[in-house]
This record gives C-alpha cells, sequence and structure tokens, in this order.
C-alpha cells in the first residue's frame, strides 16, 4: 500500500479517502461512464515529460512511442509539446497522421514490416525508416526506385553483449531486432551503393524497462561508439542518433523511480566526451519513450461484483481483467506472477485487512489481477483501481477474449472528465 500512496500522491490526489483526478472524484467519473474503464491524468502526462526533459541535453529530442498507448489524444499532446512519434505498423502511421502529425516527424521501426507498409509509408512521406535486417534494406532500395523517392535510413543495431540490461532484454544476444553489430559495415555498404538510398542514422535499442540510470549511461555510450564507427566508415556525419526508449517505470513495491537527476549528469558527461567529434557535431540524439510518459497517467478501474470465499481463501471478483489489462495478470512477460499497485479506490484511507485474491469475471485462472494482497475490507460495489495503467494495458490485452464489451477511455483535463473511446460491444 505505501507504493500505492506514492503513486497517488504523486500523481494523483484524494479526498475523504477516495481518488481524486484534478478535483473529480474517482466514483463520479465510474458512475457517469460506468465500469470497467480506463481513466487518464493529462497533467500527469505533461509533468513526466517536463521532468525527463530538463534531464536531457539541448541536442535530444523526444519522439513519443504510439504502441505505448495509441489514442489519438495521447499523440496530439506530445506533437503539441514538440514532440515527434516512433511508430511500428502501417495502423499505427494512420493514426499519427490523422492525429496532425507531419510525415517528417515520423519514425519507423519493427523487425516485420511488410513492402505494403513500406511502399505506403514512403509514397505518403516518412521521416525515417530504421531497417533491421538486410533484407529489409533491399526491399528499401528496390521500392524507392520503383516510386523514384530518396529514403532516410537508420540502421537498428543489435549491439554485442556489454550493452545489455532492462527487464526484457532485445538486444546484445541472437534476436529478431536488428541488425548484429558485427554485421553493420555490410549494411552500410548495401545503403552506400543505392542512390534512393540515404544513409540517416543509427538506432540502438536493446533493453526496456530500465530504472538504473547507470544502465542507460551505458547503453548510451556504447550507441555513441557505434555512431561515430559507422559514420566514419560511410565518411558523412550522422543526423541521427536513436538511443530507442527503454525508461522504465516502478510497477513493484521493491522498485525505485528511474533517478533523473544522476540520468541528466551522465548525459551531460557523455556530450563532453564526445565534444569536437566531426562525425557527431550536428547529430540530433533521440529518445523514444513510450511507458514512461504515458504509464503513470493511467488508472484501470473496475467494480467489485461479488465476493466470496473457496475453502479458506477469499476472492473479490471483478466486473473486469486480464482481457482488458493483460500485463497485471502477469500474462505479458512475468516469469513469476507480481502484484501491480492495487487498491481500492474509494477507500484509500482505511485500513488494510487480510489477504485477498482480486480476479476478474473470465472462466480462467489466468485472470487473476492481484493474487494474496492486503486492501481494506472489500465489498461489493466498491471500485479497484491499477494504477501504472497508461501504457501496455489496454492496447496490449486480448479484448475479444469472452467478447466482453470493450472498456470506455476518459481522458481529465483541465478539470474536465472527457470520454475519448466509447464502450462498445466487442467485433470479431
Amino acid at each position: 500500500m505505501d507504493h500505492v500512496q506514492a503513486l497517488v500522491d504523486q500523481y494523483f490526489d484524494r479526498s475523504n479517502g477516495v481518488l481524486q483526478i484534478q478535483g473529480l472524484p474517482i466514483t463520479a467519473i465510474a458512475e457517469t461512464h460506468g465500469t470497467p474503464l480506463f481513466v487518464y491524468n493529462a497533467e500527469a502526462i505533461e509533468a513526466q515529460l517536463s521532468n525527463l526533459r530538463q534531464a536531457l541535453p539541448q541536442r535530444f529530442n523526444v519522439c513519443y512511442s504510439v504502441k505505448a498507448n495509441p489514442n489519438p489524444i495521447f499523440m496530439k499532446l506530445f506533437l503539441a509539446q514538440g514532440c515527434g512519434l516512433e511508430i511500428a505498423s502501417i495502423g499505427e502511421y494512420e493514426r499519427a497522421i490523422q492525429a496532425g502529425c507531419p510525415p517528417e516527424q515520423i519514425l519507423f521501426a519493427g523487425p516485420g514490416k511488410t513492402e505494403a507498409e513500406l511502399h505506403a509509408v514512403i509514397s505518403q512521406g516518412i521521416g525515417e525508416i530504421h531497417a533491421e535486417s538486410l533484407t529489409e534494406l533491399e526491399r528499401l532500395g528496390r521500392i524507392s526506385r520503383e516510386l523514384g523517392k530518396q529514403t532516410n535510413v537508420a540502421v537498428r543495431v543489435n549491439p554485442t553483449s556489454e550493452a545489455q540490461g532492462g527487464a526484457m532484454q532485445m538486444g546484445g544476444k541472437p534476436a529478431p531486432f536488428g541488425i548484429d553489430e558485427e554485421n553493420l559495415e555490410q549494411a552500410l555498404d548495401l545503403i552506400a551503393a543505392d542512390s534512393h538510398l540515404q544513409f540517416h542514422g543509427i538506432h540502438l535499442f536493446v533493453g526496456t524497462q530500465v530504472l538504473k540510470h547507470e544502465v542507460l549511461i551505458t547503453q548510451y555510450r556504447k550507441g555513441l561508439e557505434i555512431a561515430h564507427h559507422a559514420a566514419q566508415y560511410m565518411d558523412t556525419p550522422l543526423s541521427t542518433l536513436d538511443f530507442g526508449g527503454g525508461l522504465g517505470i516502478p510497477y513493484f513495491g521493491n522498485e525505485t523511480s528511474l533517478d533523473l537527476e544522476g540520468l541528466r549528469v551522465g548525459l551531460q558527461q557523455l556530450m563532453e566526451e564526445i565534444d569536437g567529434d566531426p562525425y557527431l557535431a550536428n547529430t540530433q540524439f533521440l529518445l523514444e519513450p513510450g511507458r514512461f510518459l504515458a504509464g503513470p497517467c493511467g488508472v484501470y478501474v473496475a467494480r467489485v461484483n461479488d465476493i466470496k470465499v473457496s475453502r479458506g481463501k477469499k476472492f473479490a471478483i471483478l466486473d473486469g481483467g486480464m482481457h482488458h489489462h493483460l500485463a497485471a495478470s502477469g500474462n505479458l512477460g512475468q516469469v513469476i506472477k507480481r502484484n501491480y499497485p492495487v487498491a481500492v479506490l474509494n477507500k484509500l484511507e482505511q485500513p488494510v485487512e487480510d489477504a485477498i485474491d482480486v480476479v476478474g469475471p473470465l472462466c480462467t485462472p489466468l485472470d487473476t489481477l492481484a493474487r494474496n494482497i492486503s486492501l481494506p475490507e472489500v465489498a461489493i460495489g466498491d471500485l479497484v483501481g491499477i494504477f501504472q495503467s497508461g501504457a501496455y494495458a489496454r492496447a496490449a490485452s486480448p479484448m475479444g477474449f469472452l467478447s466482453h464489451p470493450v472498456p470506455p477511455e476518459v481522458w481529465v483535463e483541465r478539470g474536465q472528465a472527457i470520454l475519448i473511446s466509447e464502450r462498445k460491444p466487442y467485433a470479431h
């Protein structure tokens, strides 16, 4: 509960034991829009972005990773704040364009881009495509020639093992992501031989959910080393160096927030180390966070539909579950189930009782949102909330399982609760 209280104090508020979002009680929001639902606090997103930017040198720009939460209102907020967008599918590209993003501010990454996707974004315009294989480079060249276009290409590099780190490692080992560092020169040769490809940058992303700034600085230093080598090999200054995302947020009680001051100091030292390097003198450095920016703003809210005791074990059964929030159930990468920050949103100031399991309405034992968690005495009708749910919650869940309705999303900005996606029946 201490972790929950810290999150409430940092990103939300409370009054008489009830969660408040910009002065609006969660009970009123739930009464108006029904449960289950997702609620997002715009002020929390703006604070996260501001805090991150204070840690970044001036040469850094932020591109929001759309996959974290693709609702257009998120993209519009970040675009209004001067950010670019990072996408990983033609669907996300179309959403970005519809949200008002200029094509030149879009980065396209991902290991499985189809020819149709590449054709579409090259023909319509794209800021930079991050190539993840030699085959993809060949496709990019051929499609660009067919369309009479010159395409900005960055090479996503799977670095050697010294840059590993994060809760989910995506590089430093055999991986579908990126071109192995030892094959980088072969990729650069392909680009150099094709007049329709413009070598634009290097992309390094080797892990996600990193909570230690020292790990990030080690990865960034490795990125600078690779970038210098690539630019020197091509004998041209590097336009962009994308360090990826990976910035983590604390989901569990034993985790601490990323030390942004430590990150600031480390980045400043890196900038001093490359001072005078002609190949990196005008390079724009990019970060593409999603979880870090969007995660803390969101709460998944479900209502207690039943309380039961089975052979001495007490269960609170909610009207929502893993089909809306797969990550909280532990079925999105956890080896050992750990509880997300969970609270009874209308009883924040009441003492905790005996441990209880919080489960959803699906007919599978996988639909367990919290196990043996100590909460205030739970009653039918109470509102249970899962914090850190602004990213990789609704967007990363199997909405079609059992064909329950898709939950709505509510955006709170300037003290107003705005319905940004409606509850609707699931349609296969």
